[in-house]
């Protein structure tokens, strides 16, 4: 036998590291070698391979197509640094300390960790010639799953959820916004760590909410992110101008909490990557810090259909009833714990200056039926299948999987508790409720003493979270802003 030869047998024959700690079932092995098939057909000549990070940014890594066959079977290399970076990009942890100050061994001196393709996640980017983008579960290598993966914290959540009986339905309901891009700031002076921001210019002027002739001012740009959407099968069901000056709204079809959560993850990378390449920006920031511009949130309409029927378990049998019982629990639950889910539906110290009176976000935790002021606004009723529960505080810089997990979870805690959500609000804004969190900082603080969030995601993944953010804060905190010279610098 030749060399050559031998070699081929070795590979033909070795087991790989996906096969051999038994990270995919028969189906995902029959969906990869589809995959590989439609790769070949199609004439993909590269990769993305891609999670998304704590923050909910995808990153990863791009191969070629020919070596994408070895990604299925044995992984992609990371650096485990990865998981240890603040929004900044800036790593918070001492990775060449024993267990890079997380207390695990596989995290010492930068190691490696693997991305595992999940080829039910394959697209085909119609922005970019001949390339296919996947997203990916982490690993470390010796087979454990890395802790801090967000993805499988949501599996784990929708896995509890599986275990009660039910199933998770959600809606995203998403603002942005649209600008023309004056300036990229691509001098070197501008590298900085952060970035400086673009200088950017406004495609509509004024409040107008749903009017039509600012819809046709931003439709060519519409039309970009409509056909994008299209074009990578994501079920769009509206996209509209919001109230502020070039602010969008998009809602999706409602579908399966993972995959919502995935299509949020590629949606938000589409616009950016497809409006930069059109010359304009796409921000997901909630308040950017722009003249006369309006906050952005994220809706997210969710409820639990049981397995068994596939009843909508928060229909109410009652008339005139707005939630049935249960919903009702789940409804308390989300109230009871939205303190400590705040870091994760609202993880960004911008996002706190959204929540405001009389401003389309809530500033209570308080819950009204229909009504658009309160916190968790019930929708539905009697014989109504889309009855629904809507959380309007969550901004669209979130985490997906983290959002979805932490409403799974504090729902099922006011369901297991029988927890009662009180009358609802008729004026959210004037009824005696306790104030969400007015800070980042308030929120974290709510989280770090959560029996609730530690008990369903671990004390080692909650610790995780305070710290990145703690890191954030005391970024913020040190920096002189505008604010502080404008008021101290004359007058002292």
């Amino acid at each position: 036998m030749s060399g050559g030869d031998r070699t081929k047998s070795r590979v033909a024959t070795r087991t790989g590291f996906v096969e051999r700690h038994g990270l995919m079932d028969r189906a995902a092995e029959t969906a990869g070698r589809r995959l590989l098939k439609q790769i070949e057909e199609q004439g993909i000549e590269v990769v993305r391979c891609v999670f998304a990070d704590q923050h909910g940014a995808p990153i990863g890594k791009t191969l070629v197509a020919s070596a994408f066959a070895d990604v299925l079977r044995d992984g992609c290399t990371i650096g485990s640094s990865l998981f240890l970076k603040d929004t900044s990009g800036r790593t918070v942890y001492p990775v060449f300390t024993p267990g890079a100050g997380t207390g695990l061994d596989e995290m010492t001196g930068i190691t490696n960790a693997l991305m595992v393709p999940d080829p039910a996640t394959f697209h085909v980017l119609p922005w970019a010639e001949k390339t296919g983008w996947v997203l990916c579960d982490l690993y470390f290598d010796n087979g454990k799953p890395v802790p801090f993966s967000t993805r499988a914290v949501l599996k784990d959540a929708l896995a509890v959820l599986g275990e009660a009986g039910y199933d998770y339905t959600c809606g995203l309901e998403v603002e942005f916004h649209l600008f023309k891009l004056e300036d990229a700031r691509l001098s070197p002076e501008h590298s900085t760590h952060p970035a400086s921001p673009p200088a950017v210019s406004l495609l509509a002027h004024g409040y107008r909410l749903l009017s039509e002739a600012r819809f046709d001012e931003l439709e060519p740009a519409l039309a970009l992110i409509r056909r994008t959407a299209a074009g990578l099968g994501l079920p769009l069901r509206s996209i509209e101008n919001e109230f502020g000056p070039t602010q969008v709204e998009v809602t999706f079809d409602p579908g399966q909490g993972l995959e919502q959560a995935d299509m949020m993850v590629l949606f938000r990378s589409a616009v950016k990557q497809v409006c930069r390449r059109n010359g304009l920006h796409a921000t997901f920031m909630c308040r950017p810090g722009l003249p006369n511009l309006f906050s952005s949130g994220w809706h997210l309409h969710q409820t639990l259909t049981e397995r068994k029927t596939g009843v909508n378990a928060f229909m109410p049998a009652e008339e005139g009833a707005a939630l049935s019982p249960l919903g009702l629990n789940f409804a308390a639950g989300l109230l009871e714990h939205a303190p400590a889910a705040s870091v994760f539906t609202t993880p960004t110290i911008n996002g706190y200056k959204r929540f405001r009176p009389y401003s389309l976000a809530p500033d209570r935790r308080i819950w009204g039926h229909d009504n658009r002021g309160a916190m968790i606004r019930a929708i539905g009723g009697a014989g109504d299948p889309g009855t629904r529960l809507e959380n309007r505080a969550g901004e669209p810089a979130a985490n997906p999987y983290l959002y979805l997990a932490s409403q799974i979870h504090a729902g099922l805690d006011g369901v297991t508790r029988a927890l009662d959500p009180g009358d609802p609000a008729d004026t959210p804004y004037e009824t005696d409720a306790p104030m969400l969190p007015k800070s980042l900082i308030e929120a974290l603080a709510a989280l770090r003493t959560s029996a609730l969030y530690r008990a369903a995601l671990g004390e080692r993944f909650v610790d995780y979270i305070v710290t990145l953010k703690e890191a954030e804060i005391a970024r913020y905190l040190s920096d002189v802003t505008d604010w502080e010279h404008r008021e101290y610098f004359d007058l002292f």
